[in-house]
């Protein structure tokens, strides 16, 4: 689990998380802030490398296809 590309990866997604999130703390978007937070969190209990580049690829695309 603690390989290279792990934390590579778990690096990538949780700065896109950050900036969903100022992003949706800026502008009145919920689903930006949650997806966010969701892109921060979700790297802790994933066990590899390509199911969390799949679940970050979906979170990321959520904001973009649901507006709320």
């Amino acid at each position: 689990m603690s390989t290279t590309s792990y934390l590579l990866w778990g690096l990538v997604f949780g700065s896109i998380g950050g900036g969903y999130f100022l992003y949706g703390k800026k502008r009145p978007s919920g689903m930006a802030m949650v997806c966010g937070l969701a892109l921060m969190i979700y790297p802790y209990f994933v066990g590899s490398t390509w199911s969390m580049i799949a679940i970050g690829v979906l979170l990321m695309a959520i904001p973009y296809f649901v507006k709320v």
